[in-house]
C-alpha cells in the first residue's frame, strides 16, 4: 500500500543524514540515470564513488559533494583502466568511513554494494546487476585470447571474487532489483528476496538546435542504436546485418570498439558519436526502429526508444522482454547473429504499418521518473519504519 506523500516529508525532518554510493562515476549510462534521479530525491546527499573522471562524465553531478576512494589517487591510466588493478577493488568500497550517516543508498552493479555500515545504519542496495563476468560469463571470460595463457591463476581469482561478491550482498540490509530478470539472478546467485523498481526513464524536451541526420529526403528514416560501443553490447552484429541490408542505420554512442565499428560499416550507416540528451528528440522522432542485440538485466536505452514511440528490436533475452510486447511494441530475435538480425528486421518491415506509436509510448509510463521516485519514496519510507521497529525490539 502506497505511503502518503506526508509520510515521506515526516521522515525528511527527523533529519537523518542521507549518502548516496555508485560503483564509478566514469561513463554515463543507465545506471547513472538512475544516480541522477537520487540526486534530486536527496540534494545534500554527498555521492562515494570509486573514481571519478569528471572529462568523461561531460560535467554530469560536478555540482555535487563528490567523495571519491584511494583509487582516485592512481595515475591516470589505471584510473582509465581498472581491469589492471581488479584484486584490489573489493577493498574500495569497504574502506568509505560512512559512520556519519543514518541511511546510505548504494547503486551497484559490482561493488559498492560491499561497504561496510554502522549497525543502527540503514543500508538499501539498487542493484543494477550481478557481476556478469564472475557468475553468468565466468568460463566465455576465461576463453577470451588474452586470458589463454594466464587461466590457471584467473580461475581461483575469480572463485574468490564470487565468494567476496555473495558476502558483500549480504551487507545491504534491503536489495532493490531493477527487473524481474535481476531479481531472478539476485536469487540464484545471492540466495536473497529483492523487490523490483523498474529504473527511471526521463522524458525529452524540444531542443534548440536540431541534429542533421541525413542530406537526402528519401533517406530521412532509419534504424537506430543508442548504446556504449563495447565489444559485449554486439554492435558489430548488427552493422554486418545493416551492411547485407543496405538499409539506413544511426548509431548513437562512443567506446573502445568505435574505431573498429567504422573501419567495418559500409556508407549506409552513420556514426554521431555522443549526444546530449537535450539533441536526441529529433533522433527518435525520424527512428523507423530502436535495435538492442545485447543481454541487459533491463535495459534504458530499449525503454526510451519506446518512450518516444519507437518499436524496438531486441534479443529474446533479459530485462528487454519485461519491456517489449512482440507484435505491438517491438519484436524479438533468438540470437545475436548478422542472419538472424537481418531476418528481425525484414519482418519489423513487413509488419510496420500495424505499429501505432501512441499506444507504444503508453506502454512505456511504467517507466516515467514520476513512477521511480513515488515507488522509492515508498519503499523507503517502509524500510525505515520496519528498521526503527527491529532496532526498538532489540533495546
Amino acid at each position: 500500500m502506497q505511503q502518503p506523500v506526508g509520510c515521506w516529508f515526516e521522515l525528511m525532518k527527523k533529519d537523518l543524514k542521507v549518502a548516496l554510493v555508485h560503483d564509478f562515476l566514469n561513463q554515463y549510462g543507465g545506471a547513472e540515470r538512475v544516480l541522477e534521479v537520487l540526486c534530486e530525491m536527496f540534494p545534500a546527499a554527498p555521492i562515494y564513488t570509486i573514481v571519478y573522471d569528471k572529462e568523461r562524465m561531460r560535467g554530469k553531478f560536478s555540482e555535487r559533494e563528490i567523495r571519491t576512494s584511494f583509487f582516485q589517487k592512481l595515475p591516470r591510466y589505471f584510473r582509465r583502466n581498472m581491469k589492471w588493478v581488479l584484486p584490489f577493488l573489493p577493498t574500495a568500497p569497504e574502506t568509505f568511513d560512512l559512520r556519519e550517516f543514518d541511511l546510505v543508498i548504494s547503486s551497484s552493479g559490482a561493488w559498492t554494494k560491499g561497504i561496510v555500515t554502522r549497525l543502527d545504519t540503514l543500508h538499501i542496495a539498487y542493484i543494477h546487476s550481478p557481476m556478469r563476468f564472475i557468475w553468468d560469463y565466468n568460463e566465455k571470460y576465461l576463453k577470451e585470447d588474452r586470458h589463454n595463457k594466464l587461466g590457471f591463476f584467473i580461475r581461483p581469482f575469480l572463485s574468490y571474487l564470487r565468494l567476496w561478491d555473495k558476502l558483500a550482498a549480504d551487507r545491504p540490509d534491503y536489495l532493490i532489483a531493477n527487473s524481474k530478470y535481476t531479481q531472478a539472478r539476485i536469487a540464484k546467485y545471492y540466495r536473497r528476496e529483492s523487490t523490483v523498481i523498474y529504473p527511471p526513464v526521463g522524458k525529452l524536451q524540444n531542443p534548440k538546435s536540431k541534429i542533421k541526420i541525413t542530406n537526402s529526403e528519401e533517406n530521412s528514416k532509419f534504424f537506430l542504436i543508442v548504446s556504449r560501443l563495447s565489444p559485449y553490447k554486439k554492435i558489430d552484429r548488427v552493422i554486418e546485418a545493416f551492411n547485407k541490408l543496405r538499409l539506413p542505420l544511426v548509431v548513437v554512442g562512443t567506446g573502445k570498439q568505435e574505431k573498429a565499428l567504422k573501419l567495418m560499416a559500409k556508407d549506409n550507416v552513420k556514426f554521431l558519436g555522443w549526444v546530449p540528451d537535450e539533441k536526441m528528440l529529433p533522433i527518435y522522432e525520424n527512428a523507423r526502429a530502436f535495435i538492442f542485440p545485447s543481454v541487459d538485466d533491463f535495459g534504458i536505452a530499449p525503454a526510451e526508444a519506446l518512450m518516444r514511440g519507437v518499436p524496438v528490436i531486441a534479443v529474446r533475452r533479459g530485462g528487454v522482454q519485461e519491456i517489449t510486447e512482440e507484435g505491438r511494441t517491438g519484436e524479438f530475435f533468438d540470437s545475436a547473429t548478422p542472419e538472424v538480425i537481418a531476418d528481425a528486421v525484414r519482418r519489423f518491415g513487413e509488419n510496420e504499418k500495424n505499429y501505432d506509436r501512441e499506444y507504444i509510448a503508453r506502454s512505456a509510463g511504467k517507466f516515467s521518473k514520476e513512477r521511480f521516485v513515488r515507488d522509492m519514496r515508498e519503499y523507503i519510507n517502509n524500510a525505515i519504519s520496519k528498521s526503527q521497529c527491529q532496532m526498538s525490539n532489540k533495546i
